[in-house]
C-alpha cells in the first residue's frame, strides 16, 4: 500500500497534488487561483491576438512616492486602461475602471495606478500582513506589475501592492528576491491608488539605448474574486511572459554597477539542563558572531553575491516527522544566501497532471553545504559523551547570476566548509580526546541555459563538483573523496506554446577508497549487494557490486511530452535512474535502479456551467520496471475538481495499484512481491476569501491481497479577526496497519535462498498526530510578530515478528510456533521491574514444509515506540530602514520517547510538557547600504 510521509498534507504521493492544481487552476501561466463566476457567451478574445503597448515617458517634474498620484509629472504618461477579466467573466470588460501610468529617469521605473471602486473606500478589501504574504492570496485588493525586461518571453519580474502599503515580489515564481524599492498605496472615496518606484540598480535589462520591454498587469478586487488583466489570454491557454504586452520608448543609460552591502551582527544565547556527567555542555551558552553579505552588479548583465562568515541560522524550526522508511528525509531551504535566485540553478524539475512515487532529477540541494558533520552519528555511537557541532561552518561563499542580451542566462556558485573537530570521551574511558567529523569541502555549481525562438526553445547544461581535503583514515572509509555531474536539458514549445517536450539528461561519477566506495553500493540509494540481483550493466556503465571499486559512474533521464492548451490536454513521461546514479554529496537522491513511466488525459471546464465555476477530470496511469525487468510499481488513477458558484471546491482521486515485486522491502536482501493496495482520497476548500476560511480533507487506503490500511485526516482553520491579524490552526491524524514493517535484517548462511540474509519484519500499528499553530500580527508592512508552533505526538506497536516464506512472493511466515505462529519457537522477555517488552528470542527451525530450514537464533530488541515533540518560535521582524532589518527570536523545542507503544493522548501529551526544553535566543541586525 501507498506510504505517505507525515503529516499527509506536506508529504502526499509526490508530485500528483501540486501537478493536478498546476492544470487544473486552469491557466499554468497565471500565478493567481483561476475561479470562474457564472458568465455568458464564451469571449472571442484570445492570446493570438495582437499584444497591447504602451510607450513610457521621461519623468521631467519631482514624484514623492506616499501613493496619493497629486504630482503634476503624471499627467504627461499616456494612461493604460484598456483590461479585461480572465475570471470571473472571461473575456468581458472590469466591473472597475482601471488607470496605469509609466514614467521613466535614468535611474528608476515609475508606475502611478488608480484602482476606482463604486463602492468607494467601502468596497476596498485589504489585509496587514508581512511581505510577500499576499503573492497568494486573494483576500485583499491588489495591483500588480510585472516586467520582462531583456523582453525574452520568458522572465516575469513581479511587484505588487495592495491598499495598505503591503509589498509583494519574486522572480519567476521565487519569493526569495527580495530587491530595494519603494510602493505606497492609499484608500480614497473613489476606490484606491498606488505609486511605485522600481531602481534601475534592481533590475537586470540590456545595453539598448532604447528598449522595449515585456509588461503585463494584473488587478485583484477581491471581494468579487476578480482578476484583470492587459495582456489577455484564456484561462485554457498557456498564456505567460511568451505572450505579455510591451513598454516602448525605454530610452536607459547603461545600468550602474551599484555595491550593496549588508553587514549583520548575531548575538544567541542557548538555555538548557545538559545531560548528568556530560562536560561540554553548560546550562547556558553565549555565542556571536559578525559577518555580512555584498552583491556587486559587474555589467548590466551579470550580479556578483558574496558572503563572509555567512549567518546561516535558521528563524523557524524544521518540522518534525517519524521516517521508517531507509530514505533520508529532506527540509526545505530557509537560509537566505541560498534562498536567494536558486531558480537561477534549477535542473531537474518534474511536472505531471497525475502521478505518485516519483521524484525529480534534481542535482543540487543547497542544504547539503554546511551540513550537520557526517561523522557524528558515528562519534556519538563510541562515545558517552560528545561535543558534536550541529552545523559545518561556512568560510565562504559567493554567487555570479545573469543573462545577456542574446538570451545566455549563467549562474555560478562557490562555497567552501571549514573541517569540523568535536570533542568526546570514549565509551568505558576518562580521556577526553578529540577527532575531525568533516573534513574541509568545496562545492560548486555552474548552470547555463540559451534561450532560442524568442524563448520557445531552451537549451542548457549544468555541472556540480564536490572535493573533500582528508588525511583522516575514517573520513576516508566513510566518505566519498570527490563526486562530479554533468547534465544538459532542453525545453521546446510550439504551436503558440500549446506543445511542449522538455527533456533532462544527467551523468555522475563518484571516487574514493575502496572501503567508502563500499559503503556507496550498500546504502539504500542502490543496494548492488542484493543477493538475487542480476544486471550487470545499465547499458552504459558496469553496475556489479565490486568490492574493490573505486569509482562508481550512472546516469538519469526525464522526458515529457505534452499538450499544454486547451480543453483537452494529455501528457506522456518516463523517467529512469540508472542503479550507479550518485548525487548525495550535493543533492538528495532517494532511490536508483528504476525506469519510471507515465501516461495521462485532462479535460478542463474553464467557463462556468449552471452549476460550477470551473471543474476538471483526469484519467491516466504510470507503471516501473527496474534494469533486471521486474515491474515495481503499477497503478491507475482517476482524479476529479470542481468549484461551486459559492467559491467552495472539492477535488478527489482514486487509485488502483495491483501487486508489483519490491525490491526496496527487505533493505538489501532479496525481491518479494508487495499486496498492492486502493487509496481514496477527498478534499473540501472554502473560500479563502473570507473572515472564517477552511479545508480539510481525509484518505483511505486498503491492502488488496493484505489486511493493511492507512486512515489520514487533516483540517485547516484560518481566522481573521481584523485585518491585521491572522490565527491558523492545522491539526492532522494518521493511523496505518502495516502488516509488513521491515524491523531488522540477521546474517544467517543457512538461509541460502535468501542469500545468507534473513529479514525480519512485524505487523506495525502506527499513529501520529501533529497540530501547526500560527499566530500573525502585522503592526506596520514593516514590523511584523510571528508565533509558531507545532506539538507532535506518534507511537508504533509492533506485534508478529515474521519473514518471508520464500523470493519473489508475498507470502510470510510467523515467528512463534508455540504461540500460534508458523515456524520457530518465540520467546518474550521483560523487564521485571515494569514488565515492558525488552526483546524478542527467536529460534527457527526446519519443522513443517514451508519453513526455510534451521538457523542461528537471534534476538530482537522491542521496536516499539512513542515519540513526542513541541517545537516553537517567536519571531519579531522589523524592517527599520528599506532593506535593512532587526531580528528577535525566540525558539523552544522539547521532545522525549518512550517504548509503550500504544498511543494515548492525555499521556503523552503530559510527558511533552515534562521534558526538558532547550530554549534559544536570538537577536540579529542588518543594515543595508547602497552605494
Amino acid at each position: 500500500m501507498m506510504r505517505l510521509l507525515f503529516p499527509l498534507r506536506h508529504a502526499p504521493p509526490a508530485g500528483f497534488i501540486a501537478g493536478a492544481a498546476l492544470v487544473v487552476v486552469c491557466s499554468a501561466a497565471s500565478l493567481h487561483a483561476q475561479t470562474t463566476a457564472p458568465a455568458s457567451a464564451a469571449t472571442t478574445l484570445s492570446q493570438a491576438d495582437p499584444r497591447p503597448s504602451v510607450a513610457a515617458t521621461l519623468r521631467r517634474e519631482p514624484i514623492s512616492i506616499d501613493g496619493r498620484l497629486t504630482e503634476a509629472a503624471w499627467s504627461a504618461a499616456t494612461p493604460i486602461t484598456d483590461l479585461h477579466q480572465q475570471t470571473p467573466d472571461e473575456g468581458k470588460p472590469p466591473t472597475e475602471r482601471t488607470e496605469i501610468r509609466i514614467l521613466f529617469d535614468a535611474n528608476a521605473i515609475y508606475v502611478a495606478a488608480r484602482m476606482y471602486d463604486t463602492a468607494g473606500s467601502g468596497g476596498v478589501r485589504k489585509l496587514l500582513v508581512r511581505r510577500d504574504q499576499l503573492l497568494n492570496d486573494n483576500g485583499s485588493d491588489k495591483i500588480a506589475l510585472v516586467l520582462d525586461p531583456y523582453h525574452d518571453r520568458q522572465t516575469r519580474v513581479w511587484f505588487e501592492l495592495n491598499p495598505l502599503g503591503v509589498k509583494g515580489d519574486h522572480l519567476n515564481g521565487d519569493a526569495s528576491f527580495d530587491p530595494v524599492w519603494e510602493g505606497a498605496a492609499n484608500v480614497d472615496s473613489l476606490g484606491w491608488t498606488a505609486e511605485f518606484r522600481i531602481p534601475l540598480s534592481q533590475l537586470r535589462f540590456p545595453r539598448d539605448s532604447v528598449q522595449t520591454w515585456g509588461f503585463q498587469i494584473w488587478r485583484t478586487i477581491a471581494r468579487r474574486n476578480e482578476y484583470d488583466m492587459w495582456a489577455f489570454w484564456r484561462n485554457n491557454e498557456s498564456g505567460g511572459p511568451g505572450y505579455f504586452g510591451t513598454i516602448t520608448g525605454l530610452a536607459l543609460a547603461q545600468q550602474p554597477r551599484q555595491l550593496e552591502l549588508l553587514p549583520y551582527v548575531v548575538t544567541k544565547s542557548r538555555f538548557a539542563l545538559p545531560p548528568v556527567g556530560d562536560p561540554f555542555r553548560n546550562k547556558q551558552e553565549m555565542t556571536s558572531r559578525v559577518g555580512g553579505d555584498l552583491k556587486y552588479n559587474i555589467t548590466s548583465a551579470f550580479t556578483l553575491d558574496a558572503t563572509v562568515n555567512p549567518d546561516f541560522g535558521q528563524v523557524e524550526v524544521d518540522p518534525a516527522v517519524v521516517n521508517l522508511s531507509d530514505f533520508e528525509t529532506t527540509f526545505q531551504e530557509k537560509r537566505p544566501f541560498f534562498v536567494a535566485n536558486a531558480s537561477a540553478f534549477s535542473f531537474g524539475g518534474l511536472n505531471c497532471f497525475f502521478c505518485s512515487n516519483v521524484s525529480s532529477l534534481n542535482v543540487f540541494y543547497s542544504r547539503r553545504i554546511g551540513r550537520a558533520p557526517q561523522l557524528g552519528g558515528y562519534l556519538r555511537n563510541n562515545s558517552d559523551f560528545s561535543d558534536v557541532p550541529d552545523a559545518s561552518t561556512i568560510l565562504g561563499a559567493a554567487k555570479i547570476t545573469g543573462r545577456t542580451t542574446n538570451g545566455l542566462q549563467v549562474a555560478m556558485l562557490e562555497a567552501l566548509t571549514n573541517h569540523v573537530t568535536a570533542r568526546y570521551i570514549p565509551s568505558a574511558d576518562t580521556r577526553t580526546l578529540e577527532r575531525e567529523i568533516e573534513p574541509r569541502t568545496n562545492y560548486f555549481v555552474g548552470r547555463v541555459r540559451q534561450d532560442l525562438r524568442q524563448g520557445d526553445t531552451r537549451v542548457g547544461m549544468i555541472t556540480t563538483l564536490t572535493n573533500r581535503f582528508m588525511s583522516d583514515s575514517v573520513e576516508k572509509s566513510r566518505l566519498r573523496a570527490n563526486a562530479q555531474l554533468v547534465g544538459a536539458d532542453v525545453l521546446h514549445y510550439w504551436n503558440k506554446r500549446g506543445y511542449s517536450f522538455w527533456g533532462q539528461l544527467a551523468v555522475s561519477n563518484v571516487a574514493g577508497d575502496t572501503a567508502a566506495l563500499r559503503r556507496t553500493q550498500m546504502a539504500s540509494a542502490h543496494y548492488f549487494q542484493r543477493p538475487d540481483r542480476k544486471a550487470t550493466s545499465d547499458g552504459l556503465f558496469d553496475i556489479r557490486y565490486d568490492p574493490n571499486r573505486t569509482s562508481l559512474k550512472g546516469y538519469g533521464f526525464y522526458g515529457r511530452l505534452a499538450k499544454e492548451s486547451g480543453d483537452w490536454l494529455w501528457e506522456t513521461a518516463q523517467n529512469w535512474r540508472s542503479p550507479g546514479f550518485e548525487v548525495n554529496d550535493i543533492a538528495a537522491l532517494g532511490r536508483t535502479d528504476y525506469k519510471w513511466m507515465q501516461a495521462s488525459v485532462l479535460r478542463q471546464w474553464t467557463r462556468p456551467g449552471k452549476w460550477y465555476r470551473d471543474a476538471a477530470a483526469i484519467v491516466g496511469g504510470q507503471q516501473q520496471l527496474n534494469y533486471e525487468g521486474d515491474r515495481t510499481d503499477l497503478q491507475g488513477e482517476l482524479w476529479g475538481r470542481v468549484t461551486f458558484p459559492n467559491y467552495i471546491s472539492v477535488s478527489g482521486f482514486v487509485i488502483h495499484h495491483p501487486p508489483t515485486y519490491d525490491q526496496l522491502r527487505t533493505r538489501g536482501g532479496v525481491i518479494v512481491r508487495n499486496s498492492g493496495f486502493n487509496l481514496y482520497s477527498m478534499n473540501l476548500n472554502g473560500d479563502s476569501r473570507q473572515r472564517v476560511s477552511w479545508d480539510g480533507g481525509a484518505e483511505l487506503g486498503k491492502d488488496i491481497t493484505d489486511d493493511g490500511w492507512q486512515a489520514d485526516g487533516y483540517a485547516d482553520l484560518i481566522i481573521k479577526p481584523r485585518e491585521n491579524i491572522r490565527l491558523s490552526f492545522g491539526p492532522s491524524f494518521s493511523r496505518q496497519i502495516e502488516p509488513k514493517q521491515f524491523v531488522t535484517n540477521i546474517d544467517d548462511a543457512s538461509l541460502t535462498r535468501f542469500g545468507g540474509l534473513r529479514s525480519v519484519f512485524a505487523a506495525l500499528d502506527q499513529r501520529t498526530f501533529s497540530m501547526n499553530t500560527r499566530l500573525n500580527a502585522t503592526f506596520s508592512p514593516t514590523l511584523t510578530l510571528e508565533l509558531f508552533a507545532q506539538p507532535f505526538l506518534a507511537s508504533g506497536h509492533y506485534t508478529n515478528l515474521k519473514e518471508y516464506a520464500a523470493p519473489r512472493t508475498s507470502d510470510v511466515l510467523v515467528y512463534g510456533r508455540n504461540v500460534g505462529g508458523d515456524i520457530g519457537t518465540l520467546t518474550v522477555e521483560r523487564d521485571p521491574g515494569t514488565d515492558r517488552v525488552t526483546q524478542y528470542r527467536i529460534e527457527p527451525d526446519s519443522v513443517g514444509p514451508t519453513s526455510n530450514g534451521p538457523g542461528l537464533p537471534f534476538t530482537v530488541g522491542n521496536p516499539d515506540f512513542n515519540l513526542r515533540s513541541l517545537r516553537g518560535t517567536a519571531v519579531l521582524r522589523w524592517e527599520y530602514r528599506p532593506g535593512s532589518t532587526l531580528f528577535f527570536v525566540w525558539t523552544q523545542e522539547r521532545s522525549g520517547s518512550d517504548a509503550f507503544g500504544d498511543f494515548d493522548f492525555r499521556r503523552d501529551r503530559s510527558a511533552l510538557f515534562r521534558d526538558r526544553p532547550i530554549n534559544v535566543f536570538q537577536i540579529k541586525a542588518s543594515y543595508w547600504l547602497g552605494l
